[in-house]
């Protein structure tokens, strides 16, 4: 991962200044459908589970919860980068909005990025629905919680739609 970090520009102390521990890739990884771009999703299988339990009983609560995004590897990441940092973004921005290559949440299999119908996804205005307030209030019952709220200590943007699963 260091010599990963060096070739994109990203200090090798990024881990310990931004109070990030390395994400390892999750092992074994199942399917859970397509997300909202139509690409086909997987997470880690108690994530999954988890997943699919929390979309489903939000739908009895008339709550649409969409899959934006699951698991992710190292070199998808390094991708996501490399493209930003084509479009001409400074790699401070960059890492304030997603997380270094190694350092992502999304490698384990565990975390997942949320929208619902009519909200632009990974926009901050998804703390303003119904989906938001819902996942609020129950998405611990199913071991999911917002990773980076405002204020964190990472460094990473207020990320409404991102959800950790904690099994």
């Amino acid at each position: 991962i260091a010599a990963l970090l060096q070739a994109l520009g990203i200090p090798d102390t990024y881990g310990a200044d931004r109070q990030l521990e390395p994400q390892h890739e999750a092992a074994e990884l199942v399917p859970v459908g397509l997300d909202v771009f139509g690409r086909a999703q997987r997470l880690a299988p108690a994530a999954a589970h988890a997943w699919k339990s929390m979309r489903d009983t939000a739908a009895l609560d008339g709550i649409v919860l969409q899959l934006v995004s699951g698991f992710r590897d190292v070199d998808y990441q390094r991708r996501l980068i490399e493209t930003k940092l084509a479009r001409g973004l400074h790699i401070q921005k960059i890492l304030a909005s997603s997380a270094a290559p190694g350092f992502s949440e999304h490698h384990t299999g565990r975390a997942i990025d949320l929208t619902t119908p009519g909200c632009e996804p990974l926009e901050e205005v998804f703390e303003r629905t119904a989906a938001f307030r819902w996942l609020q209030a129950r998405s611990a019952e199913f071991g999911f919680r917002l990773s980076f709220p405002r204020n964190n200590p990472h460094g990473i943007v207020y990320e409404p739609w991102h959800w950790l699963h904690r099994p």
